[in-house]
């Protein structure tokens, strides 16, 4: 029905933004597809109003005129549509730019390219280089996951997904049913946030961790979405940035340097080992497996049990 509203919402918009005079309800009602299969004049008239209030509302300035024979007509004229000239200062290109090449080895790197030459053709200053140096540092967001596209769309589209996901700690992956919320980047890995419709409650997931293809399954969320900001607290939370307690661990010298930097105390202990005190929170277990033996785990005792279960199930591959 939504995409049913959204077609019937252009084709009126195109209609009266085309026109080079007004139209009567009638010459609309013979234009539009969904509007000749009205089942009733009242029908159709209750149909438009409410169009073209909406359509009002989206931002469509629609003048009402009434010709010689006061037969009420309707008109978008494109000089009061039109959109004011975009202008740019150097900051804002600048961060416009930056923002493009941060997209560069992603699937987005085409739009984000295509949309700075749009801005350049549409007045961009010249002595502006978007794609220029803006400092010795250079983001990027890596996106090798085969994944991300198709949930990228699923988020957008609010279309529920189905997929197979294997666990840190589980040997196999399990078929998952989804309904996607959105994606976030957080320490170089890619999460999704989701409603999990098998376990009733939100969940994040690794799209490393995701195999095979991601398969629409149906319309429409059986859950209402979060907003934006609760959702990135989960994946915050899920991806073990939300700390409440300390863990010790003793780290090999030279070796994780991520690790160094969360530290909260070091302490050199000889041999090539150091301890380390640092921030614990969930998934912080998922995070110390990457490290394989340059980490051993001393406390907490669940914290270590976590480790030492995933990397069996490492092993038993």
């Amino acid at each position: 029905m939504a995409i049913a509203k959204a077609e019937r919402l252009m084709n009126l918009a195109l209609c009266l933004l085309g026109a080079r005079r007004p139209l009567s309800k009638r010459e609309l009602r013979g234009s539009i597809e969904a509007y000749l299969e009205a089942g009733s004049d009242d029908s159709f008239n209750r149909m438009f109003e409410r169009d073209k209030d909406d359509l009002r509302e989206l931002g469509l300035v629609i003048e009402t005129v009434e010709n010689l024979e006061g037969e009420v007509g309707y008109l978008a004229r494109r000089d009061s549509n039109r959109l004011p000239a975009i202008t740019l200062d150097a900051e804002e290109a600048a961060a416009l730019g930056l923002a493009a090449k941060v997209w560069q080895q992603a699937r987005l790197a085409g739009a984000a390219s295509g949309a700075l030459q749009k801005l350049r053709a549409a007045g961009l200053p010249e002595d502006v280089d978007p794609y220029g140096s803006h400092g010795a540092l250079e983001p990027r967001i890596p996106v090798h996951e085969a994944a991300f596209e198709p949930l990228m769309l699923a988020c957008r589209d609010r279309r529920p997904v189905v997929f197979d996901y294997r666990k840190a700690s589980a040997a196999h992956p399990e078929t998952r049913h989804v309904e996607p919320w959105a994606l976030e980047c957080w320490r170089g890995h890619w999460y999704l946030a989701g409603f999990d419709r098998e376990r009733g409650a939100e969940r994040v997931f690794r799209l490393s961790r995701i195999t095979g293809k991601v398969r629409a399954r149906g319309t429409g969320f059986t859950e209402p979405v979060p907003d934006v900001v609760t959702v990135r607290e989960t994946v915050r939370g899920w991806a073990g940035e939300t700390a409440d307690r300390s863990a010790l661990i003793r780290l090999r010298s030279g070796a994780g340097y991520p690790l160094r930097a969360r530290a909260t105390k070091v302490r050199e202990l000889g041999d090539g080992w150091d301890e380390l005190e640092i921030p614990y929170g969930h998934g912080l277990d998922a995070w110390l497996v990457e490290f394989g033996p340059d980490v051993v785990v001393l406390e907490p005792a669940e914290l270590r049990a976590d480790v030492v279960d995933r990397l069996r199930a490492v092993a038993k591959g």
